[in-house]
């Protein structure tokens, strides 16, 4: 008896498949690419009405069951919507045009900046160091910058995995594994992105004094930092290069990040999906630039200018290093019309807690 009915079960699922697909086929539009039955449904609908659906960014798109970009809230409104065309939408561009040049950039930038250092990669140490060290920056100032460059790497790092974790991670980790991996690795996105944000609004206004351009930052510019033909070109205490990184990337970038973060974040504030969705491009978008200006930034603070690093690890450089990258900024200090650092240091005076003079690592 079991088996009879085990045998009549699959004849009727057979002819239920049999009947329903033409439904599936029936996709007016050749290029849509549906998520799910309901879905096409809604484009065979939208495909037989005569009046088109409003369109993308239309506010008055929002269609309880039938939604496509509803500008609504949360509650009784789009709580209603069962379905939101942007959704698949999201979907298909995050996971596939987003995902793959945003991909790309990250895999190209490093190694276009491997070849660069290999063809233009400046000598080890020029000029040759003299013993007499001079305070550039101050406790609080490498405090603020390493805290906000921990966090970044902490947001760099979960947010590789929480985008292209399941393309790179699972095939070999399995299910399990990844799933550990992903989970924690967006609770710690989630919690260190509002301690990136405070150290960010630390860095800006500890370092904002020194980063207006002036004149002579046009001279940095036009010959390009110096950094294809080894010269060294005048600059005061910060260059046209690194200004242009904390306003770029500090600051602008650093404020699509904060802001379409906190709307990830935290969405218990009325946010629509279609909200959500536009903040979550731009943010996968300023994610990618944030990232590929710290790679020039990590660079020329170490390979690219050897004796860069050593000052923002102990505070100090070379007298001869300070004269010849930021050698108005070194005449500032010598003749006393400006300070060493903030600790008003005189040049040539070796800080008290900085290591015996040698060369950099």
């Amino acid at each position: 008896m079991r088996a009879h009915f085990t045998a009549l079960r699959a004849v009727l699922a057979l002819m239920c498949a049999l009947l329903m697909a033409p439904s599936w086929a029936g996709v007016p539009n050749k290029d849509a690419k549906p998520a799910y039955a309901e879905e096409q449904t809604m484009l065979q609908v939208e495909g037989d009405s005569s009046v088109r659906e409003p369109g993308f960014g239309d506010a008055a798109s929002g269609r309880v069951h039938v939604d496509r970009h509803y500008l609504g809230q949360y509650g009784s409104t789009e709580a209603n919507v069962i379905v939101q065309r942007g959704g698949n939408t999201w979907r298909l561009l995050r996971n596939g045009p987003i995902a793959l040049i945003t991909g790309t950039i990250l895999l190209a930038v490093p190694f276009l900046i491997f070849v660069f250092w290999r063809a233009f990669r400046p000598p080890a140490l020029e000029p040759s160091p003299t013993g007499r060290r001079i305070q550039r920056f101050t406790g609080w100032e490498r405090n603020v910058h390493w805290a906000t460059a921990y966090t970044f790497i902490a947001l760099a790092v979960t947010g590789i995995i929480i985008m292209f974790g399941k393309k790179i991670l699972l095939p070999w980790m399995g299910h399990t594994l990844f799933s550990w991996v992903a989970i924690i690795s967006k609770y710690v996105h989630n919690v260190v992105g509002p301690l990136f944000i405070l150290c960010s609004i630390l860095m800006f206004f500890t370092f904002l004094r020194r980063n207006f351009f002036n004149r002579i930052d046009w001279q940095w510019v036009k010959k390009g930092g110096g950094l294809v033909t080894q010269e060294h070109v005048p600059a005061g205490f910060f260059n046209a290069g690194e200004k242009t990184w904390f306003w770029g990337g500090v600051v602008m970038l650093g404020l699509v990040m904060s802001i379409t973060g906190l709307i990830l974040d935290f969405v218990t504030f009325g946010q629509t999906r279609y909200v959500l969705q536009m903040a979550n491009y731009l943010h996968v978008i300023g994610a990618t630039l944030y990232m590929v200006g710290a790679m020039g930034h990590i660079y020329l603070g170490t390979l690219g200018s050897p004796g860069a690093y050593r000052a923002m690890r102990e505070g100090s450089v070379d007298e001869n290093w300070a004269k010849a990258h930021h050698a108005l900024w070194y005449e500032e200090v010598k003749s006393g019309a400006a300070p060493a650092g903030s600790a008003g240091m005189r040049p040539g005076q070796v800080p008290p807690t900085s290591p015996r003079p040698g060369p950099a690592h």
